[in-house]
């Protein structure tokens, strides 16, 4: 399979994160465009997010490298370092285990798409730096820091 026919791939929306944390990225819809190209070595998703939205938790990856690549509108990435604007054309590269706390927040009028590519490492820790919360290697759902899990959804 070479080329993919983005109207074929289902959409997704939502959240798996425990409340409240879950509310500011309910809305965002994405599409895994390298599950459903055969892809299994890492992950590609074409993400939009309307006003107000979030593209996550701020986080950090322990064994996983992301990068973000703008499509289209007007987003805020928000890292250790501040705020910077992003718009289509531009993105971001964040290397596995640097624990730089990063999100998208779409402050716009307009919705804005981005591509998000990231490796899959089953043994990835995933860290969210401003909230009480971790997701393990080989656990289901999410950990309090102390290692108390939050009920699974």
């Amino acid at each position: 399979m070479a080329k993919l026919n983005l109207h074929d791939i289902a959409e997704r929306s939502g959240s798996d994160y425990p409340a409240p944390f879950d509310q500011p990225v309910a809305g965002r819809v994405w599409q895994r465009l390298g599950d459903a190209g055969g892809i299994t070595q890492f992950g590609v998703n074409l993400n939009r997010l309307a006003p107000g939205q979030w593209s996550s938790q701020r986080h950090w990856h322990s064994s996983e490298d992301e990068f973000v690549y703008m499509v289209s509108g007007e987003l805020v990435l928000i890292t250790d370092a501040g705020e910077q604007a992003m718009a289509a054309g531009d993105c971001a590269a964040f290397p596995a285990n640097q624990p730089n706390g990063h999100h998208l927040i779409n402050r716009s009028g307009k919705v804005a798409t981005f591509l998000a590519i990231g490796s899959r490492d089953r043994l990835d820790r995933c860290v969210y730096p401003d909230i009480d919360m971790v997701a393990e290697p080989g656990s289901e759902g999410y950990c309090h820091r102390d290692g108390t899990a939050y009920p699974v959804k």
